[in-house]
């Protein structure tokens, strides 16, 4: 089984910065893609951001330019730099980690999410 523990969020006034991390543990044997999504209340869960295991980022074209997705590979861990906070970025953010882990001594591949971080911006 793969855990995932998340942590940073909180309240902010808008036009501040809040840094997300997502640890990652248990039996894995390797880590693929790394994400971000987040739900606000009455909307559906959306990506925010997504990092290969090779460093390559994609986002989501409303954060372009003010969130930065990064992992360190040896800590198994996906951080979401997010500047310039806007009050339509408050939600639930959850981060999802797909990789292959060990289970009864077979590989089998994995989907994990994180228990969610509130992030909430003032206006």
């Amino acid at each position: 089984q793969v855990q995932l523990v998340e942590s940073g969020g909180g309240l902010v006034q808008a036009g501040g910065s809040l840094r997300l991390s997502c640890a990652a543990s248990g039996s894995i044997f390797s880590i693929n893609t790394m994400g971000w999504y987040r739900q606000a209340p009455g909307k559906q869960r959306e990506l925010v951001a997504a990092i290969t295991s090779g460093g390559r980022p994609d986002y989501a074209d409303s954060v372009k330019g003010r969130f930065t997705i990064s992992r360190d590979n040896a800590k198994n861990t996906v951080y979401l730099q997010m500047n310039s906070l806007k009050p339509e970025d408050t939600a639930v953010y959850y981060c999802k980690v797909e990789g292959t882990g060990f289970d009864s001594g077979y590989f089998r591949s994995f989907t994990s999410w994180g228990q969610g971080t509130q992030v909430t911006v003032s206006s």
